[in-house]
């Protein structure tokens, strides 16, 4: 990896339908909002972080730049693209507003993957985790050819990317996986981060 840091942007425009509309980036976990802990360890990965969220009046209290989607409208892609448009590092590592728990050696070593390739992301037996992720900011200029075909679908962007894959079992180094990828999508979820 370069050795400038990455920049990392913290997605959180979604609209959390499966979760009442309530702010998740907001929710304790073991003491601390979730966006917390998270600002927490990326400052020690990052050089600069940044939120990418239309309700910008949510986040005044963190002292961060905060990013409308630059195409609105566009989900997860969208809020891909923005950070690599606005961010000022090579290498963007994007991860999503509901991670408690976030570790730096992991995203690290997602950064460490992307160096060689259009970006790099957390693939288990779920699936692909675009939101776990880390990209060349020089891919852009793809994304939004993406965005204006109407593909919108994240996870499908290894089509167009070379994406290098981080495997449950390069997960399992910094822990155990089930929580290193636990996400608050529902009232479950949150129950079982407890």
């Amino acid at each position: 990896m370069s050795s400038q840091k990455p920049a990392a942007a913290i997605v959180a425009g979604g609209q959390a339908r499966r979760f009442g509309g309530r702010d998740k980036s907001r929710l304790a976990v073991q003491g601390r909002s979730i966006i917390v802990r998270q600002v927490e360890v990326l400052q020690r990965v990052a050089s600069e972080i940044f939120i990418v969220s239309t309700q910008a009046e949510r986040y005044g209290d963190l002292g961060l730049a905060v990013h409308p989607d630059r195409l609105a409208g566009c989900g997860v892609l969208g809020a891909i693209y923005t950070a690599l448009e606005v961010a000022s590092a090579d290498l963007v590592l994007v991860v999503a507003c509901d991670l408690p728990f976030l570790d730096a050696g992991l995203l690290t070593l997602i950064c460490e993957r992307a160096a060689g390739a259009d970006g790099a992301w957390v693939r288990t037996e779920r699936g692909v985790e675009p939101l776990l992720a880390c990209y060349q900011r020089a891919a852009a200029p793809r994304l939004r050819a993406r965005i204006d075909a109407g593909l919108l679908k994240a996870a499908d962007v290894g089509e167009v990317l070379a994406m290098i894959d981080v495997t449950a079992a390069d997960v399992a180094r910094f822990g155990a996986p089930d929580q290193l990828l636990a996400n608050v999508n529902t009232p479950d979820d949150y129950a079982r981060v407890q």
